[in-house]
């Protein structure tokens, strides 16, 4: 078995535990058609990463309300981001201007986009500048307000004040989830407020979302899928909510 096809088993465990809370082991290993061997080695690394807590023979999320901190979210989709990033890229032109909100598939476009010249990017997203650093003839303008130390990103009233501010090209953004019927979700209020102002904030919104996210639940709701100009995303959409977004004028890429 390749590491792809175990990453994204595992993105499939995480995902399934978001929607379902706590699962078995030999439940989970029906439902992905795995071994109850091969499914316990999978939660032994997910609970190491600190992305699962075990439990009873079972698992749940380490946090049912709170999305997981950032750097096991890094492993979470790896190469689909690192897709999703270069095809965003591949639509930015040299000396554009644009925003870049929170998240780590956020930060893989933003590693795509260091063979750009003469862009103007502001962010509250800390991975991101650190990404851009090596950019030819980059103007970065950051956030300001508190640091939220786990992630690395600033939210908060000052954030979205910032990005109220600014008219850009393009605004490049992440969600915590996304319903069936096409809801934008997340988990915290101030992350909600910065997103709506970056999204506010440019003439394209593009948004960027990897297959685990999609119908994955989380407590807030924040906008609509069919209110997006682009939305690139790993896997496949359900045919419906994708019929639906295009019929209104959005652009679906699936990488």
């Amino acid at each position: 078995m390749t590491q792809t096809e175990t990453a994204r088993r595992r993105d499939r465990i995480v995902n399934l535990l978001s929607t379902y809370g706590e699962l078995s082991a030999t439940a989970l290993s029906d439902m992905l058609g795995v071994t109850v061997q091969t499914l316990r080695s999978d939660l032994r690394a997910l609970d190491d990463a600190r992305v699962v807590r075990r439990r009873h023979g079972g698992a749940m999320l380490a946090s049912a309300t709170e999305n997981i901190s950032y750097q096991p979210r890094l492993a979470v989709s790896r190469d689909e981001k690192d897709r999703i990033g270069t095809a965003v890229a591949g639509l930015i032109p040299d000396g554009a201007s644009l925003a870049l909100g929170t998240g780590t598939t956020v930060e893989a476009v933003a590693r795509s986009l260091t063979g750009h010249a003469r862009l103007t990017v502001a962010t509250n997203n800390i991975h991101a500048v650190l990404a851009l650093r090596s950019a030819q003839d980059i103007s970065l303008l950051l956030a300001g307000g508190k640091v939220r130390l786990r992630d690395l990103d600033l939210i908060g009233a000052e954030s979205a004040e910032f990005f109220a501010g600014l008219r850009l090209e393009y605004t490049i953004f992440s969600v915590g989830g996304l319903s069936p019927a096409g809801d934008l979700l997340d988990f915290n209020l101030d992350e909600i407020r910065a997103r709506k102002a970056i999204a506010a904030a440019g003439q394209q919104r593009i948004l960027v979302i990897d297959h685990a996210k999609i119908g994955r639940p989380a407590p807030h709701a924040w906008g609509r899928l069919q209110e997006i100009d682009l939305v690139v995303c790993g896997g496949t959409l359900p045919p419906e909510l994708k019929a639906d977004a295009t019929a209104r004028g959005a652009q679906v890429i699936e990488v």
